[in-house]
């Protein structure tokens, strides 16, 4: 792996620009969790009911600089038949699931709800990460955050050039086929929106994100 890109990395952190970025972006992920928190509550009471689990779970992932994170998101997955066990409920179940990713497919029988189906097809489920973006670990726009084996497994040599930025919501790949890519596509992707960082193609993939999340395109 070359030093450039990882110098270039740390030049782009201390300008003005990305500084005033990653404030913005607080700010705005801050305004979004307050206007969006009657129907996040909606969702997570849902979620409970059909469930009979918490509605929150932490997936183990690695983050800025190769350090531990545990991403949020709405849980979309459980038995059919679960009963809500209250006694037993917590917020957020913590999961580390190494080889979780590679089973998620079009018929992942493990979404055994229409709701599940539908919160994930339109990104609901990952809503709670803006609680990641307003405290500074993950940024609306950045490459995925992925399991530790994951992330030597695919990007090989270039893994410590990815951890260099912070793992994001929404990334190229995302806007560019999403699912239906290959993981070397992806990666391709993810590297690219690594090297080719600027505030132009930061604020591109946020506006194809949109139609991209309303229409749930190539998602599952």
């Amino acid at each position: 792996m070359s030093s450039i890109p990882l110098l270039r990395q740390i030049v782009l952190r201390r300008d003005p620009i990305w500084q005033c970025i990653d404030f913005g972006e607080r700010i705005v992920a801050a305004a979004l969790l307050a206007a969006l928190s009657p129907a996040l509550i909606a969702v997570a009471l849902i979620t409970i009911i059909l469930s009979g689990r918490s509605p929150l779970i932490a997936h183990r992932r690695v983050g800025l600089y190769g350090r531990e994170l545990w991403v949020m998101k709405f849980r979309t997955m459980w038995e059919r038949k679960s009963r809500l066990r209250l006694p037993h409920l917590a917020w957020i179940e913590y999961i580390d699931d190494s080889d979780g990713p590679e089973l998620k497919g079009p018929r992942d029988l493990r979404v055994s709800s229409r709701f599940a189906r539908f919160c994930r097809r339109h990104s609901i489920d990952e809503l709670p990460q803006l609680v990641h973006v307003v405290l500074g670990s993950m940024s609306l726009v950045g490459p995925r955050p992925v399991t530790r084996e994951e992330l030597h497994r695919i990007y090989g040599a270039d893994a410590g050039e990815v951890v260099q930025q912070k793992p994001g919501m929404a990334g190229l790949w995302q806007v560019s086929g999403r699912n239906r890519l290959t993981l070397q596509e992806r990666k391709a992707l993810d590297v690219e929106l690594v090297r080719k960082r600027s505030p132009r193609l930061y604020f591109e993939i946020l506006v194809r994100t949109i139609p991209e999340v309303l229409t749930g395109a190539n998602s599952w």
